[in-house]
């Protein structure tokens, strides 16, 4: 006979025996243990006997089990009382009680998702006499910096430590201590994940669903969230900094890390299986045109051609998918931008990080509770157009801001910078123009494309390839309108050979023997150019 213990949401407990050898948990009537709840399943997990003690195994849940933090990938045991079993918001214990039972975790155990274990419980508990702690010793930390508060937390985790040293009986207590000072203070598991290099983006799908992306591929997480409050917790405390908000009536919300990582955070009922947070983080290093060539993402000629485009106040749309690196090119050529120069950067969350001293940043705002103070990214470019600025680097254009930002371009703040959702670069143009229109202006499209021929000079194609590389596929010249139809001329392109054993997309970067028409211009002018970066395998570049 066994036994397990059900604790709800709310603390509430009840303990169900089990005379057979097999306990099954779910939704369905003919569970053992009825749990409720759209997260469980009709048969979520079962509870088993073997020779060696008590299993636990998935029934393949879409929710899944975690026991101890992670998420089972197959049958966890022999299970100790130490041991949670957390399935939706319900936590399990399980007490055997036939006589004999090893009651020591024997040496191997099934493997489950790796990480560091983490007893939960443990954390709500710490959690809590925190609080009560702090209130009690009346400590502000509102005034706190965040270095001052960490180590106050620190100190007072350990008071209760060393006062209850059963609390971490069985556990590494440095890694318990660093979690429940993360899970306080800090952005709780997924810290270690932000600090690990090789990750370049974590999404929390829910409290116990963590996926991340690590050398351009996805893979799942070896840690969780304790709980779906635990994710919230983390995504207000990363909002709040930047005065912004969310709730029921405001469920989603964009923001950024101190170090310019971007956030994105949902919540329910937007979010239907729980609080939803998306970090991309942003280098710690200082990207330049030579890291575009060493990670493939462009050759020397590309990146020679589009430096020269920059210093030349050429108007540059950078055209991608989501990820596709948009943001970390347009990073790299505003960063070419001569120092002389007066640039200001307007952005929905800040990232792009410039070093000229003659720089202005802007970050629009969203509305308040009661509906006012939102500043769109449209106000911040008209905005923008009386601060006497060289050069206009928009994060994105998605709106009616295209308008103000082609207009700028065409009233003497040439050489400006923007990207955009798109495909191609043809489909770039399209999505431009159906952007001018939401603007609200009733203007033909005859008038949008002669605008916008006008406008950009060059679109850069960025595009993420099936192994993840991210790259520049297509360098084009906006030469004009003809018929109606905005003209261009392709400079360079990414030729794909194949793929290589190895799973990596095998190609080279060519050009298409065209000289951009401004060079001719520049050669007017009597400016030195060089033209040999648009020949190929040998062959002459055109005219």
């Amino acid at each position: 006979m066994f036994q397990v213990h059900v604790e709800g949401s709310r603390g509430s407990g009840e303990t169900w025996p089990c005379l057979a050898n097999e306990c099954r948990v779910g939704k369905s009537e003919d569970n053992l243990i009825v749990l409720q709840g759209w997260m469980v399943a009709p048969h979520h997990a079962t509870i088993y006997r073997e020779a060696r003690g008590l299993f636990v195994r998935d029934e393949g849940s879409r929710g899944g089990t975690i026991v101890n933090g992670g998420r089972l990938q197959a049958a966890y045991g022999p299970l100790q009382r130490t041991d949670e079993i957390a399935i939706a918001s319900y936590r399990l214990h399980v007490y055997d009680d036939s006589p004999g039972t090893v009651t020591e975790a024997p040496a191997a155990q099934v493997p489950m998702a790796e990480g560091p274990r983490i007893d939960f419980a443990v954390l709500r508990t710490l959690h809590e006499r925190l609080i009560a702690r702090m209130d009690f010793r009346r400590i502000d930390t509102a005034h706190m910096g965040d270095a001052e508060l960490r180590e106050k937390t620190r100190g007072l985790l350990e008071e209760f430590l060393a006062e209850d040293p059963s609390l971490c009986e069985g556990l590494d207590r440095t890694v318990l201590l660093e979690a429940a000072l993360n899970e306080v203070v800090g952005l709780g598991p997924i810290e270690g994940l932000l600090d690990d290099g090789t990750v370049s983006e974590v999404m929390v799908n829910r409290f116990d669903e963590i996926f991340i992306e690590r050398s351009g591929r996805l893979e799942a997480s070896p840690v969780v969230f304790s709980s779906e409050h635990a994710v919230r917790s983390v995504i207000e405390r990363i909002v709040a900094p930047l005065g912004r908000r969310i709730d029921e009536s405001s469920p989603m919300v964009d923001g950024r890390l101190k170090d310019g990582s971007r956030v994105n955070a949902v919540i329910p009922p937007v979010a239907l299986k729980g609080p939803s947070l998306t970090i991309r983080k942003f280098s710690k290093e200082r990207l330049t045109g030579a890291h575009l060539v060493r990670f493939g993402s462009a050759d020397e000629r590309v990146l020679a051609f589009l430096k020269f485009a920059v210093e030349q106040r050429r108007s540059i749309l950078i055209s991608g998918g989501t990820g596709s690196g948009k943001t970390t090119l347009l990073n790299i050529l505003a960063g070419y931008i001569p120092s002389d120069e007066r640039i200001v950067t307007i952005e929905d969350a800040a990232e792009l990080r410039l070093y000229q001293p003659n720089l202005v940043s802007l970050e629009s705002r969203p509305a308040n509770a009661e509906g006012k103070g939102e500043i769109s990214i449209r106000d911040l470019v008209r905005n923008s157009l009386r601060m006497r600025p060289d050069r206009i680097v928009v994060g994105e254009c998605r709106g009616g801001e295209a308008l103000d930002m082609l207009q700028a371009m065409n009233t003497g703040h040439d050489g400006s910078l923007t990207t955009v959702h798109a495909n191609t670069p043809r489909d770039a143009l399209s999505r431009l123009e159906v952007m001018v229109l939401m603007a609200g202006m009733d203007l033909p499209v005859a008038a949008i494309r002669q605008q916008i021929s006008s406008a950009i000079d060059v679109i850069v194609q960025q595009s993420r390839l099936s192994d993840g590389s991210r790259k520049i596929t297509h360098v084009v010249e906006v030469t004009g309108m003809e018929n109606q139809t905005i003209q261009m001329q392709e400079i360079f392109h990414y030729q794909q050979a194949g793929v290589r054993p190895d799973g990596r997309v095998a190609g080279r970067f060519a050009a298409s023997g065209h000289v951009p028409e401004f060079y001719e211009g520049l050669v007017e002018r009597g400016l030195s150019v060089d033209r040999s970066i648009f020949m190929d395998d040998g062959g002459v570049a055109g005219s």
